[in-house]
């Protein structure tokens, strides 16, 4: 059976997003974008990798780890207001909306209704990982379907954003099985439900 993972970008306080949900790592952001840890990235989950940092370095890697991707609409919006309507062309990629009626892309699959149902439906096809990438309601609702937790955690506090998970106080326990601590001060934490 396939694994979900959410692997994700976090502050030490534990927000993914600034309070208005903009990218965490554009030029406003607080989440760095480049350091020792941006290798660790390259070279074991090459498939994290948008489509246009892909283009501009010219590199096309293999997907390793992952070959599904799964995106709340407002992440997704993220990119969309970019210009890049499917930043993982390489990926299988599923957008959950309920307010979305068209894919602006040919190569993202809308999905309105549950998403457990969804995702117990990919554990049970044959492939690599399937990803969450974000965001925190999609993780909430997911939550019980997380196999394996990365958090790369970046050296800055904020005090308030949109958290790591959304939702209700329901505490659920995840084991510490690998840990990397980067020059850059960011640390790769992987959990996995005991």
């Amino acid at each position: 059976m396939r694994k979900l993972t959410y692997f994700v970008a976090s502050t030490i306080d534990g927000f993914i997003a600034g309070p208005d949900g903009a990218d965490p790592s554009g030029p406003d952001g607080f989440f760095l974008d480049e350091g020792d840890h941006m290798e660790a990235i390259f070279t074991d989950y090459p498939d994290i990798v948008p489509v246009h940092v892909r283009e501009a370095l010219g590199i096309s890697p293999d997907n390793i780890v992952f070959d599904t991707v799964l995106e709340g609409r407002r992440s997704y919006e993220l990119g969309l207001e970019a210009g890049i309507p499917n930043a993982y062309p390489h990926l299988r990629h599923y957008v959950f909306s309920r307010s979305m009626t068209a894919s602006p892309d040919p190569g993202v699959e809308l999905v309105s209704d549950d998403p457990v149902s969804k995702v117990r439906e990919l554990k049970q096809q044959h492939g690599l990982r399937i990803w969450l990438c974000g965001g925190a309601q999609l993780a909430r609702s997911l939550r019980p379907e997380i196999d394996e937790l990365i958090v790369k955690l970046h050296p800055v506090v904020v005090g308030s954003g949109i958290p790591l998970f959304g939702g209700a106080f329901d505490p659920q326990r995840f084991e510490l099985v690998e840990s990397h601590i980067y020059a850059s001060s960011v640390a790769f934490l992987t959990y996995v439900r005991p």
